[in-house]
């Protein structure tokens, strides 16, 4: 099992647990991809509580679809159907909920620091599945899981992050996660969107796109986050893409066997065009795919699975 109780963030997670994450979600790639009954009863009889305070489309449903996989028992909270919307303190929520004893809570909030403050309120084990520009590291695991199993390895790869790097959860748990595999990573972005202190990173920061594309075994690119920029001067959508989007051009710069991967929702003609979206080398539907293995591989881990159930 992990060498951790709640998965908050990827910082506290050594080289042998994102291994054993990724070996695991591999192990579930027939159940998920290949069956005609996608079911295992890994986790059957548990109970697990996904609580999205903050929208969601494809981490909520990974997550759902995951839980239905493992056979877990789960339900949906959040938005108007928490009663944190009615001015019930989040701790008084989660102490609720806590006393009706559920196993797990998979947390996506919009403020930093909420998966964190559920675990002071729970004995339950709590996932973080975004919270504010702060941490995703179930979205940094599905990118590993779709990197190496391209690569067949995480070691040694250069890697550029280019886009919204000071809005960006994405960036802050991928870069430490890619960092203790191994892999090489440089950031790119604007002026105004890079982060403060590339050091605290351990990786180098630039702003020419241009100059490091060759050398790059994976393009990940960023999406403009306008919901969380507080102000911050971008240039017209046109300038943006001409500057720091992926188009065609660039993409035929790129290394033969390098790939392109997003987190998604994609700003189409803006961080990457629609015909790269939709190349050969993107790799954007097999992350998608990862989700759930990876979430698979997440949940099972940390609840203690059945041991036998992964090839039942």
């Amino acid at each position: 099992m992990l060498s951790v109780k709640h998965l908050i963030d990827t910082y506290s997670l050594t080289a042998d647990d994102i291994t054993q994450i990724l070996d695991t979600a591999r192990s579930f790639a027939a159940v998920n991809n290949a069956r005609v009954i996608k079911k295992v009863p890994a986790l059957r009889g548990r109970t697990i509580v996904n609580l999205f305070l903050e929208p969601s489309t494809r981490t909520k449903s990974s997550f759902e679809l995951a839980e239905k996989r493992l056979s877990a028992d789960s339900i949906s909270m959040g938005g108007s159907t928490s009663s944190v919307v009615k001015g019930e303190s989040l701790a008084d929520t989660i102490q609720t909920i806590d006393a009706m004893n559920v196993d797990m809570f998979i947390c996506r909030a919009k403020l930093a620091g909420t998966p964190q403050k559920i675990t002071e309120n729970t004995d339950a084990i709590v996932i973080n599945a975004g919270d504010g520009k702060h941490q995703h590291p179930t979205q940094a695991m599905l990118d590993l899981y779709t990197i190496r199993e391209h690569f067949g390895h995480l070691d040694n790869l250069r890697i550029a992050i280019v886009g919204d790097l000071a809005h960006s959860r994405v960036c802050g748990s991928l870069v430490p996660a890619l960092k203790t595999m191994g892999s090489h990573v440089t950031l790119v972005g604007p002026p105004t969107f890079q982060v403060d202190d590339p050091s605290w990173f351990g990786c180098p920061q630039t702003s020419s796109l241009d100059e490091i594309i060759e050398d790059m075994d994976v393009v990940y690119m960023l999406r403009v986050q306008l919901e969380r920029m507080e102000g911050a001067a971008i240039p017209s959508r046109r300038e943006y893409n001409r500057l720091y989007g992926l188009d065609m051009v660039r993409v035929n710069r790129m290394k033969e066997h390098a790939i392109i991967c997003h987190p998604g929702p994609m700003n189409r003609g803006m961080e990457i065009n629609a015909d790269v979206a939709d190349c050969a080398r993107s790799r954007i539907l097999d992350q998608v795919n990862a989700g759930v293995l990876t979430r698979m591989a997440e949940m099972y881990l940390l609840l203690g699975g059945e041991s036998n159930a992964v090839s039942d």
